[in-house]
């Protein structure tokens, strides 16, 4: 008998990518930044679907342009429905405002992330399935929008880093007898010169003119840059929105310069454009843009709907931040024996359900545990065996000293989550946050705070905000809320059951016995 015939190892397609490791975490990195920002500014999450019947897509983007013609994913189902994986999202976002009835929501405020598909070459940031973030206000067209929406693209590029070195470039596209009056002045122009006009540029100027703007082949540049300019036509308008976006963007500090060659093809954008370009990544140089698309939704069969928005790669923002921290594991269990491996995981349940992390080996001795734990970057190894078991206790070293101290079991949490700022540890604020909110729930006359809280109605004020900022708490402000606890639990105000179970579920029982220095937890 002859070997099995060997199978061959599957291979990922052309155009995707796999992600671990440092690439992954600059990868959520940049999602979890877009995601705190989004909410800053009051955008609520979106889910549209992967894919749209194709319609959905060949209207909104122009059956002739290059992504509709040569770069969609399109397949039939086997009900026989052309179908499309999405290039974008905007167009399913505009879909969905439509089919469910959101107008009543307006102005809808969105953000959303996610896989895009597009059969291009594959290059240096660039995939076949890649990853974008988007933000849109649908509903609104008052130029502050545009503002909104520039501010917070500004503002996520200085929190990722990468501002550094990277330019907004903006545009007006005039209203819709600006733009016209525009495209007419560059088929006058460019058809005088055709002969001069690259092969692909001469096919422009038949259903998309003001696409030869931005062309790259040299041969069109001194044409197009001869071409007349917007303002030569631009209605009063047109010119007053667009000046009222500039000075919003200098009001509000953010940095732009004019690019009156920066266009978009289709006839349903209007007013700004813009994109924010850097020099680090070669030729593909945007790493976000968007702008005014307010004939959109009337091009998919709606109502005259103003509309703004922005897309950003995912993968090209993640190639320039900084390689993010490593995460920090707070403590490396490290069981000796059958009896306390069953203790070891009833512990790390409760470490990680009051938000310290931490990490267990499956198997291994003593040795090759400590190794591991140290690997990890963990700042303590918890070491629990059978002596340590019999007397309730565990052993808690400082894996960057080496100094090591027997601790009760039931003060471990207290312990490993005591040196951590509430910005650092998600149990310590939201317990932090569930006692503040109480007090003033239930002692609502000033006269009680100083009576019960030991503060005044402007004192107690202070320390929630310092809570609320998720700054480092001092003993005497852990204190303070200690006793506001015990107050709560005392002085209810008819509301016991509620007030009980709200500081049962953040355990205030293990809050009582924390402080901010760790050796006074020992």
């Amino acid at each position: 008998m002859g070997n099995k015939a060997r199978k061959d190892t599957p291979h990922a397609i052309r155009g995707t990518q796999d992600m671990l490791g440092e690439e992954a975490e600059r990868f959520q990195y940049v999602v979890d930044t877009f995601d705190r920002v989004r909410r800053l500014y009051g955008f609520g999450r979106i889910e549209v679907p992967v894919f749209e019947a194709t319609s959905v897509f060949a209207r909104s983007l122009g059956e002739t342009t290059d992504v509709v013609s040569k770069e969609m994913y399109t397949f039939e189902d086997r009900g026989g429905d052309s179908l499309t994986l999405r290039p974008e999202f905007t167009a399913g976002i505009a879909r969905a405002y439509l089919t469910n009835g959101w107008q009543q929501y307006v102005p809808l405020k969105v953000a959303t992330h996610g896989p895009l598909f597009r059969y291009e070459r594959p290059q240096k940031g660039r995939f076949r399935q890649f990853h974008q973030l988007d933000a849109e206000i649908i509903g609104a067209g008052e130029s502050t929008a545009d503002v909104e929406l520039l501010v917070m693209a500004d503002q996520l590029l200085k929190e990722l880093g990468v501002s550094d070195g990277v330019t907004l470039q903006l545009n007006t596209l005039g209203d819709s007898a600006t733009r016209e009056a525009w495209r007419d002045a560059l088929v006058a122009h460019f058809a005088a010169h055709k002969d001069g006009l690259s092969e692909d540029s001469q096919e422009r100027l038949e259903r998309n003119p003001l696409r030869i703007l931005d062309s790259k082949d040299k041969r069109d540049r001194p044409i197009a840059d001869a071409a007349p300019s917007i303002d030569d036509v631009m209605s009063d308008e047109a010119g007053a929105f667009f000046a009222a976006v500039t000075a919003g963007l200098d009001a509000a500090g953010v940095a732009w310069e004019r690019n009156a060659r920066l266009v978009r093809g289709l006839d349903y954008y209007r007013h700004t454009a813009f994109e924010f370009v850097t020099d680090r990544l070669g030729a593909q140089g945007t790493v976000l843009g968007g702008g005014r698309y307010d004939g959109l939704i009337e091009a998919l069969g709606g109502p005259e709907t103003p509309a703004v928005g922005w897309a950003a790669g995912i993968e090209r923002l993640a190639m320039l931040v900084d390689a993010p921290s490593r995460p920090k594991i707070d403590a490396a269990i490290i069981p000796l024996g059958e009896r306390a491996e069953q203790a070891a995981l009833g512990l790390a349940t409760s470490l990680r359900g009051a938000g310290l992390a931490c990490e267990m080996a499956f198997k291994g001795n003593m040795k090759k545990r400590m190794q591991k734990a140290d690997a990890s970057g963990a700042r303590y190894a918890v070491i629990i065996g059978d002596d340590e078991l019999d007397r309730g206790e565990v052993a808690l070293k400082v894996l960057t000293s080496g100094e090591q101290e027997n601790i009760a079991i039931d003060q471990i949490v207290a312990t490993i989550g005591a040196v951590k700022s509430p910005a650092q540890n998600p149990w310590l604020t939201r317990t932090a946050k569930t006692i503040v909110d109480l007090v003033f729930e239930c002692f609502p006359v000033d006269w009680e705070f100083q009576t019960l809280v030991g503060l005044t109605y402007e004192e107690f004020q202070q320390l929630r905000s310092s809570v609320m900022g998720g700054g480092a708490l001092t003993d005497d402000q852990l204190a303070v809320l200690r006793e506001a606890g015990d107050m709560l639990m005392i002085y209810p105000h008819g509301k016991g059951e509620k007030v009980l179970k709200r500081l049962d579920d953040v355990d205030f029982s293990t809050f009582r016995k924390l402080s901010v220095n760790p050796q006074s937890n020992s």
